[in-house]
């Protein structure tokens, strides 16, 4: 989509606080590890319900469940290419 803040949003959750962290933490440490970039900002971490983190071109949200339905942001992007992946368990 043109003229838009970022070329991708990536959306997922986690079941519990404790898990939308743990994404968090883990989408850091690979996107350290496989580009050495470091999250230009992140907010959300605190309530750990909806955690916004920047890569400049890349917005990653990691939401509980509940949060995601209410807010809706593939909604919000419903004219842009969407990509789903398979839950993993």
């Amino acid at each position: 989509i043109e003229d838009t803040i970022c070329k991708y949003f990536v959306i997922c959750q986690g079941n519990s606080p404790s898990q939308v962290l743990a994404i968090v933490d883990s989408v850091k440490e690979y996107v350290r590890k496989t580009t050495g970039h470091k999250v230009y900002g992140m907010d959300g971490v605190r309530n750990a319900q909806w955690v916004a983190m920047d890569y400049g071109d890349v917005l990653v949200h990691v939401f509980l469940p509940e949060m995601r339905d209410f807010y809706n942001l593939e909604h919000l992007w419903a004219d842009a290419k969407l990509t789903s992946l398979p839950d993993i368990d």
